[in-house]
C-alpha cells in the first residue's frame, strides 16, 4: 500500500496546541476506523467535535510518529504495530 505525506498548513500548526486527551481520542478513532474514512468525513465522525485546525496538528503529530498515514486514494490508515515494534526492540544485535 502506497502512502502519502498530509499535507498541512504550517500557520495552523503553530496557533494550535491540542491537549493529550484530544490527541489519544483521535487516534483511537483512527485505530478504530481505520482506512474506513478519508481526513474531513473522519473529522466530521469525530465521537468529540475539534477544531479543524487542531485536527490537523493531531493529524501531523501521529503521521510524524508512524501512527497513521494516508493512502493514495486519500483514507487515513492506522499503521503503528505495537507487537512488531517489541520484536525489533528486543532483537539482539550482533
Amino acid at each position: 500500500m502506497e502512502m502519502q505525506k498530509p499535507k498541512f498548513n504550517i500557520s495552523e500548526i503553530i496557533t494550535r496546541s491540542p491537549r493529550l486527551e484530544t490527541i489519544m481520542m483521535v487516534e483511537k478513532f483512527i485505530k478504530d476506523n481505520s482506512g474506513e474514512f478519508r481526513k474531513t468525513e473522519l473529522f466530521n465522525r469525530l465521537p468529540k467535535k475539534v477544531m479543524w485546525g487542531t485536527f490537523n496538528v493531531i493529524l501531523q503529530y501521529l503521521y510524524d510518529n508512524n501512527k497513521m498515514g494516508i493512502d493514495i486514494k486519500g483514507f487515513v490508515v492506522y499503521i503503528w504495530n505495537p507487537e512488531l515494534a517489541k520484536k525489533f526492540i528486543n532483537k539482539k544485535s550482533y
